[in-house]
C-alpha cells in the first residue's frame, strides 16, 4: 500500500532517473489536464510530501498521488511495459529514461510558485527536511476524535496510512478507538518517526523486523490468525471520521487495551 515511505521512494527513483534531464514526451491521460506539454523543458526536481508526490519540470510542478493502487515506474526507452497501456495515466520521458505513472487518482500541472495550494493543509512529514515534531504532537494532541481516525488525518501528520496507524497502535499498546486526548501523543509520534525513516530505505516494510513475506505486520491483514505476542485472536473493525471514510482496523485485544 503506498504511504508515506512509498511515495518518498517513488520521488527518489523518478530524482534518479529524470532530473537533469529535458522532457521529450510528455503524455498526461487525464481530461484536466490531457492539452499540457512541458516537452522541451528541464526536469528540476523530484520530491514528496507525505503521499504528494511532486516532479518539477521548468517552472511547472506535476502533482500526482497514489492513493491505493498508483505508482510510477521507470523504463528505458522502447523497453517493454510491465503492465496494460490502459492503465497509464501520465508519461514523463527524456533520451535516457522513461517514467510511466498508473493508476494515479490524481493529477494536476500548477506552476510551481503555487505549490502550497495542494499540499499546504498537510501536516509536518518525518520524511521531509523541514519535519517538526512540536508542531506533529501539538497538532495530533488537540484532535478530540479516536486516535486511528486521528493518525490518519494528513492535517495532523502526513506520511502515515492505515498500515502505519494499525501497528504503531499495537506496539504502542493502544485501541484504536482510544480517544486522542488519552494517548501518550509524543510517544506515538516518536515510535511512527523512527519506524517511517527505517522503511525509507528498506525494499519491504517491516515492523516486525522481519524482512520476509507475510512476517513484517503484527496485526495489519491478520484478522482471525493468532496475535505474534499472545496468540489472542486479531480482530478486524471500521473506523473512520464519518461514514464515507471509514477505514479497516486490525487490533489485537489482549496486547491493546
Amino acid at each position: 500500500m503506498p504511504e508515506g515511505d512509498t511515495v518518498f521512494r517513488t520521488a527518489r527513483r523518478l530524482e534518479d532517473a529524470l532530473v537533469g534531464s529535458e522532457v521529450t514526451r510528455f503524455d498526461l491521460r487525464v481530461p484536466q489536464a490531457a492539452t499540457v506539454d512541458l516537452t522541451g523543458q528541464s526536469v528540476v526536481s523530484s520530491g514528496s510530501r507525505g503521499k504528494h508526490l511532486l516532479l518539477r519540470i521548468g517552472d511547472s510542478t506535476l502533482h500526482s498521488h497514489l492513493r491505493m493502487d498508483g505508482a510510477w515506474l521507470v523504463y528505458r526507452p522502447g523497453e517493454k511495459w510491465r503492465h496494460p497501456a490502459f492503465k497509464v495515466r501520465a508519461i514523463v520521458g527524456t533520451a535516457q529514461r522513461e517514467a510511466v505513472g498508473i493508476d494515479l487518482v490524481e493529477i494536476e500541472v500548477v506552476p510551481t510558485r503555487d505549490e502550497e495550494q495542494l499540499i499546504g493543509h498537510l501536516g509536518p512529514d518525518p520524511l521531509a527536511p523541514d519535519w517538526d515534531a512540536a508542531e506533529a504532537v501539538r497538532r495530533l494532541s488537540a484532535d478530540r476524535r479516536s486516535i486511528h481516525v486521528a493518525l490518519l488525518d494528513q492535517r495532523n501528520v502526513a506520511g502515515f496510512g492505515n498500515e502505519y496507524a494499525a501497528e504503531l497502535l499495537f506496539l504502542r499498546g493502544v485501541l484504536p478507538t482510544t480517544p486522542t486526548p488519552e494517548v501518550d501523543a509524543a510517544a506515538l509520534i516518536e515510535l511512527g518517526v523512527r519506524t517511517i525513516r527505517a522503511n525509507r530505505d528498506r525494499r519491504h516494510r517491516t515492523f516486525t523486523g522481519v524482512d520476509r513475506p507475510g512476517q513484517g505486520t503484527w496485526v495489519y491483514g491478520r484478522a482471525g490468525r493468532p496475535c505474534r505476542r499472545c496468540g489472542t485472536l486479531i480482530r478486524r473493525g471500521e473506523l473512520g471520521a464519518d461514514p464515507t471514510r471509514e477505514r479497516v482496523t486490525f487490533w489485537c485485544p489482549v496486547c491493546q487495551r
